[in-house]
């Protein structure tokens, strides 16, 4: 048994977390001005490198008084000025030392290098000399969506004018001219279209934190489950409790469209038509207490308060059955006569989910009021069979790729065939749950290669084929050269 011997927690009960005193706020810059300022920057740093190579080209400017070699042999006078007393020092203590410093910092520098903790998504988000941000446009900012996210044009283009504008919103410097409203996020689409992952790489980009919740899980207050508010408890923890930084984060509700209005029940709706107008508060921007470390109110921790003004909140749903309410209206809308004949058009309509309305959304469940505070409207369409191929392959953090990365500090090359990427995609569609399953299907033929392979350093490549998922034969394995 092991047994932590420690302090309890220093805080006492109902304490509460006082913001950090706000210096000078960080000044953001958009476009034009943003442009000018990184030039200028570069420029600035083109002109410190010229410095360099001319002082490397006149070396004796540069020149440092050495410091006298020690050898273990040596034995060293220290005299002390205070105390006007003389120690004999061993060199060798001294060179062993310096040996210790030197090695200490090599092994910071290799762990540093080995595990640095760090997103690799390009930042849209830029520091300048003088303090201020600057913020990638949205044509930047969908670029960098391009790398990791296949297929959503149109939802990508919406995130990121979405984003950028709402960070505009952030830093806008001049408040009482034009009152800048906010605008959070309703992102429709089916199960594994990309909605998560899409918010995730945003808040990559923009390096701020990001809290992910379960609609489902969310109750009235006072019912088992949990608050509303425990979603601020996730952000101020994915801030590192950094009050100041988790109110200008990102939080994704995701199942939104499970708290939808139950209809013909005559007993209180706790995780319905309640949640969405606890969330009211939440969305148009309030003060609002939050334990820390903890997701209940009644646990004895301490309270921070937090302001949701400046959090961008997205809710995200598959809102099955919406594209049939969508037809139908649109159907009756029609001319009489010519309504077969547009409802057979509108059910080849892949992007059904476009034409939504507010009185579509209202009539699943959700309520005037929470939709008025959800005012851009994102819709994602669902993923076919070539779409879930190019997943496999295209992104920069593609699932074979990640598999080759793996095999390769075995220095064992993996391919997959083109019938295999095919039969993978084949599956995936059967499974219907999108680009989630793709995952799943690999992990499963992939366990016994990553378990077999490192045993033999005679491999040298390994070539996944479409008789290998089908369990019809092995994949093609070559000798190392």
């Amino acid at each position: 048994m092991f047994i932590f011997s420690g302090p309890t927690t220093p805080f006492p009960d109902n304490q509460k977390i006082k913001k950090e005193e706000k210096s000078e706020p960080v000044k953001a810059v958009f476009g034009r001005e943003a442009k000018v300022r990184e030039e200028q920057e570069a420029r600035e740093e083109a002109d410190e490198e010229n410095k360099k190579e001319a002082s490397k080209e006149n070396p004796k400017s540069n020149l440092k008084e050495e410091e006298p070699s020690i050898n273990a042999g040596d034995v060293i006078l220290n005299y002390d000025s205070k105390t006007g007393t003389t120690q004999v020092v061993d060199g060798s203590k001294i060179v062993s030392d310096k040996d210790d410093k030197k090695s200490k910092k090599q092994d910071k520098k290799e762990l540093k290098e080995i595990n640095p903790h760090k997103s690799l998504v390009p930042k849209a988000v830029h520091m300048l000399k003088d303090g201020s941000i600057a913020i990638d446009p949205p044509h930047k900012m969908k670029a960098i969506l391009d790398q990791y996210i296949i297929g959503q044009d149109r939802a990508k283009k919406i995130m990121s004018v979405a984003v950028y504008n709402h960070y505009k919103r952030v830093h806008d410097e001049n408040p009482g001219e034009i009152e800048l409203q906010k605008s959070n996020i309703l992102m429709l689409g089916p199960t594994g279209c990309g909605k998560t992952y899409m918010v995730q790489t945003l808040a990559q980009m923009l390096d701020v934190p990001l809290a992910i919740a379960d609609a489902t899980t969310l109750t009235e207050a006072g019912y088992i489950g949990d608050d509303v508010e425990s979603v601020l408890s996730k952000l101020l923890a994915s801030a590192g409790n950094d009050v100041n930084k988790a109110e200008t984060g990102i939080v994704f509700i995701d199942e939104i469209d499970k708290i939808a209005k139950k209809r013909n029940t005559n007993s209180r709706d706790v995780s319905g038509e309640s949640v969405q107008q606890g969330l009211l508060k939440l969305l148009e921007g309030a003060n609002i207490e939050v334990p820390v470390g903890a997701t209940n109110k009644n646990a004895m921790v301490p309270m921070a308060t937090i302001n949701t003004n400046n959090i961008l909140f997205i809710c995200g749903g598959a809102f099955p059955g919406l594209e049939k309410t969508i037809k139908e209206r649109l159907t009756k809308t029609s001319l009489m006569g010519f309504g077969g004949e547009l409802k057979d058009r509108y059910d080849e309509d892949v992007n059904i989910l476009e034409k939504v309305t507010t009185d579509d959304l209202r009539e699943f469940g959700m309520i005037p009021e929470f939709l008025g505070r959800l005012p851009v409207v994102c819709t994602l369409q669902s993923l076919n069979k070539d779409a879930l191929k190019r997943i496999l392959v295209e992104p920069k953090n593609a699932i074979t790729k990640q598999y080759k990365k793996l095999l390769s500090y075995d220095d064992v090359e993996l391919e997959f065939d083109d019938s295999a990427l095919e039969k993978i995609s084949e599956l995936a569609m059967e499974k219907k749950t999108g680009a989630r399953a793709l995952r799943a299907i690999i992990e499963d033929f992939m366990l016994d290669i990553m378990y077999e392979i490192p045993k033999d350093e005679n491999i040298g490549k390994v070539t996944i084929t479409r008789d290998f998922i089908e369990k019809k034969g092995g994949p093609i394995i070559e000798a190392r050269m």
